[in-house]
């Protein structure tokens, strides 16, 4: 969980004490990893050594480091062999080296924003919001259209309604659902009890030590929700999830407590990367104190978005508009990750979202919806009632902005067969504009779902 960082209070950046390194780009893998051992002395294993490339920090503990095979990037452990090579491996072999910092999972849990619905009362409340609105005709309609029970479905959270996952227009249909493409959730892992997802195949991986892919903190399972859950959930409950039809591969690279590292993101990428996904959400990050980027994070995401494969990450929520504008996080202010903001219903800042206040890196490329995020909760958040026995809540954060994005980025992919690049240009050039706010607040503006135009069919008037 991200710390929550008073108006006037100095950014701390935290490390681990290990380091974590490019390799030479035109080098093999066997060749830098000698190369790092003749010069240090060390014994760096190589990820192709472990069951599909997972290992935990608990492996990495037990020698001097691990390479991530598929994407280039070494994980060592601190030690004076390897800090007296530093300056060897950087300058004589082109190697980058930066210090593995502490990330947290991104969500606003503070004592002025919190909303997560803890209890049935809260959560009848929170329906009663949304269905009041005077939409029974289009629910009617949109359940019609859909082909299902319109007694399954209670309308649509005003996230799916914003960015035209429901089109707003009945001229308009999204036949879309995510059908094809992997999407990486690498977060706290997901709640596999969750009865919204039962039968729904799942690819998992914990890269936490001694601890399974089940979700003990809740944050994974709301983003998974947002990003791929059901079309009719079972639960009477609005529908939430924008790409029900894309699979999911949920990596946990933060612990229960919601805390991690570099190395284990880099491993969850690196993971998901070999099980070819095309999408890779990360409701993550660390606040940052200045200016510059990791130059490792960028080489991996730019690497991967030439090899068609979009990473999209949490711009963070370390600010307090409209006094105080925070910088947008890491990894999500590296140029080839693309940083998601939060706005509200009313296309209002999240007064939490971070800014890219760095024009030449660090922007925000586009926002979602950001607050009263209504999704999936795993058992830490919710209260028994009945078989199903899980609930549903909201939560606000730029971490619940982000699965829209993946969610959708998903869809556009089903619609146009883009990857990489091309799909983040097609998700930036679709954006709604805000221009009510700076674009290094906004970037593009709100993120649109791809959508169709209805073919109506007209009856000829008999007039005899």
């Amino acid at each position: 969980m991200s710390k929550k960082i008073k108006k006037d209070e100095e950014v701390q950046v935290e490390y681990t004490g290990r380091y974590i390194v490019l390799l030479p780009e035109q080098n093999t893998s066997a060749n830098s990893v000698s190369t790092i051992n003749e010069v240090s002395g060390l014994n760096l294993i190589n990820s192709t050594e472990f069951e599909n490339e997972v290992f935990t920090s608990k492996d990495l503990d037990a020698c001097d480091g691990i390479l991530l095979d598929k994407i280039g990037v070494a994980i060592v452990n601190k030690s004076v062999k390897f800090t007296n090579s530093i300056s060897v491996l950087s300058d004589a072999h082109n190697m980058i080296i930066e210090p593995e910092r502490v990330v947290y999972a991104i969500n606003k849990l503070d004592e002025e924003t919190e909303s997560y619905v803890k209890g049935y009362r809260d959560a009848v409340n929170s329906l009663a919001n949304i269905l009041t609105e005077d939409q029974d005709a289009e629910l009617e309609e949109f359940a019609e259209t859909e082909g299902i029970d319109a007694n399954a479905v209670l309308g649509a959270t005003w996230g799916l309604k914003a960015t035209q996952v429901i089109p707003s227009s009945l001229l308009f249909t999204n036949p879309y659902s995510g059908v094809g493409s992997k999407v990486a959730i690498l977060d706290t892992g997901m709640d596999f009890a969750h009865p919204d997802f039962a039968g729904r195949p799942i690819t998992q991986r914990s890269f936490i030590p001694n601890s399974p892919t089940q979700d003990r903190f809740g944050h994974g399972t709301h983003c998974i929700g947002t990003a791929c859950g059901p079309k009719v959930p079972i639960s009477p409950v609005v529908r939430y999830g924008v790409a029900f039809g894309a699979q999911i591969f949920a990596g946990k690279v933060l612990n229960d407590a919601g805390g991690g590292n570099d190395g284990q993101i880099l491993a969850g990428i690196n993971w998901a990367f070999s099980q070819g996904c095309s999408i890779i959400s990360m409701s993550l990050g660390g606040a940052t104190a200045g200016p510059g980027f990791s130059q490792i994070f960028e080489a991996t995401a730019a690497n991967l978005l030439n090899h068609g494969v979009l990473i999209v990450a949490a711009a963070g929520n370390d600010s307090n508009r409209p006094g105080t504008i925070r910088p947008v996080s890491h990894p999500a202010n590296c140029p080839s990750i693309m940083a998601v903001g939060a706005v509200d219903q009313n296309m209002n800042m999240a007064n939490f979202s971070n800014g890219g206040l760095f024009a030449a890196y660090g922007a925000v490329d586009i926002v979602g919806p950001g607050v009263a995020v209504f999704s999936a909760l795993s058992t830490p958040h919710n209260i028994r009632m009945g078989p199903a026995g899980i609930i549903h809540g909201n939560a606000n954060g730029t971490s619940m902005a982000t699965p829209h994005v993946a969610g959708i980025a998903a869809l556009w992919q089903q619609a146009t067969g883009l990857r990489g690049r091309a799909l983040w240009n097609k998700l930036t050039a679709t954006a709604k504009p805000l221009p009510q706010h700076p674009r290094r607040d906004v970037g593009a503006g709100l993120v649109q779902a791809p959508k169709k135009r209805r073919i109506l069919q007209f009856q000829p008037i008999n007039r005899f």
